[in-house]
């Protein structure tokens, strides 16, 4: 009986397809190539350049010379700064960990004062201990109740609502109304507190940090010598869960006759740059969601102090996205000095090693010890594409960079 022909050419055809395989599978192996991906939507190719030498920033630097930086010279070279941290009672083994690590790695050396802020006083025990960690003067300051209490013009009832939504979003201290008012008071309050209206300068110092760099240089005097307004160590995307009207108030704010406070040079474009990460440019409304991570920060009181921060901070403070979202010191801080700042007085504290849990800034530094260099974070890797840092450098530069280095990509971090 003759075999019908749709049977015979189907036989056909799985005999080629068997005789294709086995051809493919002899045949020597092609380079393998990787999906396609989708450039625009790839975060940049990056070379961490704290896998560079890194030396110290340019001169001029002010140094120890015999006693210019002794404890209690009245005539020494110290400019009005001080180190700067908001801090419990509770916190203190935290912080004195913070404390010997800066104490070791620079202001032994240099002696400037530790300021101490809380809502509440400080006990004698706190006291005897932070001092026993400094040569250098300590102060102690209660925030003033109308600087840390809720606002009267905040719904509270609105609030609790608006926490609930947040917390759907998965948004950290969405409830911790404390949190909330930490955020706000950071933003525009600090530096207006009575006991540091003879400050300028400010290093704010968190518990629970570390410093891995030995620094021979006065940071503070470094800052005004080079007319640096704000310096950073970390650069970070933020939830836009947490910041989704924050922009369109910055828009608001600017579009009521503001505009002309925007500095010539500013950051603008990297504020709303929507290419490496364009979910987050969106879910926020038009803002990038990058910032200075601000629990190190070295900067200029007189900058907040200025008409044009005073005027934003207030704009946002009425509109009232402290509580009923959960916008932080750190972006909020670094949309301030991303428009209202000549961007050229940013600096990035390369030579500064610096972690705060889960993220680090380590230099490849003779000086350092503790970390690995061009180490970004100890947590997972997808945290490595929370670094903002490539931005910053697209937009601002990286003041640096060699004359000579074009960075080789090692590694690419997708975008959320």
């Amino acid at each position: 009986m003759a075999i019908p022909r749709p049977i015979r050419l189907l036989a056909a055809a799985c005999m080629a397809l068997f005789f294709f395989l086995v051809i493919q599978i002899v045949r020597s192996p092609a380079k393998v190539k990787g999906p396609d991906l989708d450039v625009g939507k790839l975060a940049d190719l990056f070379r961490d350049p704290n896998l560079d030498e890194t030396g110290e920033p340019p001169e001029p630097l002010r140094r120890v010379q015999g006693e210019n930086y002794a404890p209690g010279n009245g005539n020494s070279d110290r400019i009005n700064a001080t180190l700067l941290s908001l801090v419990r009672n509770k916190e203190l083994d935290q912080l004195i960990q913070s404390m010997q690590d800066l104490e070791r790695t620079w202001n032994h050396k240099f002696n400037y004062p530790w300021t101490f802020l809380n809502d509440e006083p400080f006990t004698p025990e706190f006291k005897k201990a932070t001092q026993a960690n400094t040569k250098a003067e300590c102060r102690y300051l209660e925030i003033p109740k109308e600087h840390w209490d809720v606002p009267s013009w905040i719904n509270e009832d609105l609030m609790h609502e608006s926490a609930n939504i947040l917390e759907e979003h998965d948004v950290q201290y969405a409830h911790m109304k404390s949190y909330h008012q930490m955020c706000r008071w950071n933003s525009g309050l600090f530096y207006k507190h009575p006991g540091l209206q003879d400050i300028q300068y400010y290093w704010r110092v968190e518990p629970n940090v570390h410093f891995f760099c030995d620094v021979d240089y006065d940071v503070f005097r470094y800052m005004q010598d080079h007319n640096k307004t704000y310096g950073f160590t970390v650069s970070l995307y933020d939830s836009p869960w947490t910041v989704q009207t924050l922009w369109p108030e910055t828009m608001k704010f600017l579009a009521s006759g503001n505009s002309h406070l925007l500095a010539q040079n500013n950051a603008m474009n990297w504020l709303t740059d929507k290419e490496r990460r364009p979910n987050h440019n969106h879910d926020a409304n038009g803002y990038s969601t990058c910032h200075f991570w601000s629990n190190f920060e070295i900067a200029d009181m007189n900058f907040w102090r200025s008409p044009a921060y005073e005027a934003y901070f207030e704009h946002l403070d009425r509109a009232g996205g402290f509580f009923y979202e959960r916008w932080g010191d750190a972006p909020v801080h670094s949309i301030g000095v991303g428009l209202f700042a000549d961007k050229n007085s940013i600096h990035w504290f390369k030579d500064i090693g610096y972690q705060h849990i889960p993220f680090l800034n380590c230099p490849n530094s003779p000086k350092c010890q503790g970390c690995v260099a061009g180490r970004f974070t100890d947590g997972e890797a997808w945290l490595n594409k929370e670094d903002c840092r490539p931005n910053w450098f697209k937009y601002a530069g990286d003041e640096w960079a060699l004359p000579d280095s074009l960075s080789e990509p090692v590694e690419a971090m997708t975008s959320a």
